[in-house]
């Protein structure tokens, strides 16, 4: 399952799952936000984001209830999936793990850290995978630490990924605005690729 950034569902995600399915997982991308609602602007994206970051009760029950529709899928088998998420679909597929959902692994790419706030009891069953640039201002160390300590605490395996000189977006080719912090930076997309690759291979490998 493929978690969208703050904008919604767009050609992305839509390729980030064609890529998936040439590795041979069945990829499917979700919306969260409903069919054909995606974003323009900064204004536009905040908007639409901002109520699942006010309410993550409410962002955790939409995943957990996208991820049983993926499960559904003839294509799909139901007892190995996983959910890879960038930006904002980063925080949504940690939060689907702090949930204590039985999924195979999650994998964070420059992903928003901050706890929900509501998940501190659960046990983690799912192995989570965070790349994460070291340079996001939008996840800076203190976040960083405080996330290692919460999937610590929740019992966790879990593996974080740091890439030096590296900004948020830094898959998104697009991503060219210093000021904003979000910076596409090929060597950091391409080794965080290799590693969600290699993480994917090894949770499902008998």
């Amino acid at each position: 399952m493929v978690a969208h950034a703050w904008a919604g569902r767009g050609e992305l995600e839509d390729a980030k799952a064609v890529r998936l399915a040439e590795l041979g997982y069945a990829g499917f991308a979700l919306n969260l936000y409903g069919k054909g609602v995606l974003g323009s602007s900064t204004e536009e994206n905040a908007a639409l984001m901002q109520p699942f970051l006010d309410d993550r009760a409410m962002l955790q029950q939409r995943l957990l209830l996208s991820l049983n529709t993926m499960r559904g899928q003839a294509e799909v088998d139901a007892a190995k999936v996983a959910a890879i998420g960038f930006c904002f679909g980063g925080l949504c597929v940690l939060d689907l793990a702090r949930t204590g959902e039985g999924l195979a692994g999650v994998v964070s790419f420059h992903g928003l850290f901050g706890s929900p706030g509501n998940t501190a009891d659960n046990t983690i069953k799912a192995k989570v995978l965070a790349l994460h640039g070291w340079d996001d201002p939008m996840a800076p160390p203190d976040q960083v630490i405080a996330l290692s300590e919460e999937l610590t605490a929740q019992g966790a395996d879990w593996q974080l990924h740091a890439y030096g000189n590296t900004m948020h977006a830094f898959t998104n080719p697009e991503a060219n605005d210093p000021g904003f912090g979000t910076v596409y930076n090929g060597n950091a997309d391409r080794r965080s690729w290799t590693a969600m690759s290699n993480f994917l291979e090894e949770i499902f490998t008998p």
